[in-house]
């Protein structure tokens, strides 16, 4: 019997990719940190592939080029963290930003892998958008543990409010799937944030194994007691076919949400596959377009509530307090599934140290094991 938690959550919660899936490279000019694979075409090259898809729109050819050299701007950043580990960020930028969007990525995917969906991201919501991979993840050092997870999230968020000057105000936390603990957990220390969007979140790590009914000591990512510190309009996205998450678990979050803001429930869904689907990018473009204009609109901490708002039109979104979600048809089934995409913060040290295992970590991997628990 014996050891921490996070040694619990590390044997039965997280999967890197392995070997990671990009290298970490300085030019020797300039000093900057590279990632090889990462590498975007030149803009050359760019140009000719659009001329030769005669058949795409110039809009759409010209939309492509800017992706391109965001993709090329986009930064390399090593960032320190409060346990002593050096992860690896990226930051990528739009012209036309609104907001700053933190993404915590899935389970089985580094930054590598996610490269390409940050530019889109960006490039379609204009929102400048930095990713990390956590400890133990592509080329940041460490171990990927819970405790670990908080402070890399802490770290980028540091990197943002320090390096590029972005208030609270301006970023929205984006949390997919094991992201959505380390997302939530800084939401619910952090009062000031524009908003939050939990894709395929998990109310904690025992209940993707088990729907327990009570939290118990040695869970980890104990989302479902923290969402109602959350201050700031709260987005859920989830697959109704997801069968490594159930649905429930997002419909759960988004019950207990302080602001709840209208839920996406993509028909058919599953758990790595929800961005081939049109109505993810128009639902999260309507979600940053409204969060935008009422940040704009008072200097209020919440959002208001329209008076009798009522609208017929499923794409038109609303803050709502209390009203059931609605399900968002999706306009196409999507054609092919992808791998997994999957400080002024307040800290109590007690939350830092770990509880006292009751259970030995052998009979939670061999629990692991028999629910063949992936996420």
């Amino acid at each position: 019997m014996g050891g921490v938690t996070s040694s619990i959550a590390a044997r039965f919660a997280f999967f890197p990719p392995a070997p990671p899936s990009y290298r970490l490279l300085a030019d020797d000019a300039t000093g900057k940190l590279l990632i090889p694979e990462l590498s975007a075409p030149s803009s050359a090259a760019a140009a000719a592939a659009a001329a030769r898809r005669g058949r795409r729109r110039r809009a759409a050819a010209e939309a492509e080029a800017e992706a391109v050299v965001e993709a090329e701007e986009a930064e390399v950043l090593r960032l320190r963290t409060r346990r002593g580990h050096e992860i690896v960020a990226v930051y990528v930028r739009n012209p036309r930003a609104t907001a700053t969007l933190l993404y915590s990525h899935g389970n089985a995917a580094d930054l590598g892998q996610m490269f390409g969906l940050f530019v889109e991201l960006s490039h379609r919501l204009r929102v400048n958008l930095m990713g990390y991979d956590y400890a133990g993840y592509g080329r940041s050092t460490g171990k990927p543990t819970e405790y670990n997870t908080y402070a890399d999230i802490e770290a980028a968020y540091n990197c943002l409010k320090e390096q590029y000057g972005v208030a609270d105000e301006d970023i929205i936390l984006y949390g997919q799937s094991v992201g959505s603990g380390p997302t939530i957990d800084l939401a619910s220390r952090v009062p000031n944030l524009r908003a939050v969007v939990l894709h395929s979140p998990i109310l904690s790590g025992l209940r993707v194994l088990y729907p327990v009914k009570r939290t118990y000591w040695f869970d980890i990512y104990k989302n479902i007691d923290k969402i109602g510190l959350v201050n700031c309009p709260v987005l859920v996205i989830h697959g109704t076919s997801d069968d490594v998450v159930d649905c429930s678990h997002g419909k759960q979050l988004w019950e207990l949400s302080k602001v709840k803001y209208t839920p996406l429930w993509l028909s058919g869904g599953g758990h790595c596959n929800l961005e081939l689907y049109p109505d993810f990018i128009r639902h999260l473009k309507k979600f940053i377009s409204s969060v935008a204009k009422q940040a704009a609109k008072n200097g209020s901490k919440e959002p208001t509530v329209k008076d009798g708002a009522h609208n017929n039109n499923k794409d038109i979104i609303e803050i709502i307090p209390s009203e059931r979600p609605r399900t968002q048809e999706a306009a196409h089934r999507p054609e092919a599934s992808r791998n997994s995409l999957d400080s002024r913060v307040v800290k109590s040290k007690a939350a830092d140290l770990p509880e006292k295992s009751r259970m030995s970590s052998d009979d939670v991997d061999k629990f692991r094991r028999r629910r063949c628990l992936v996420w």
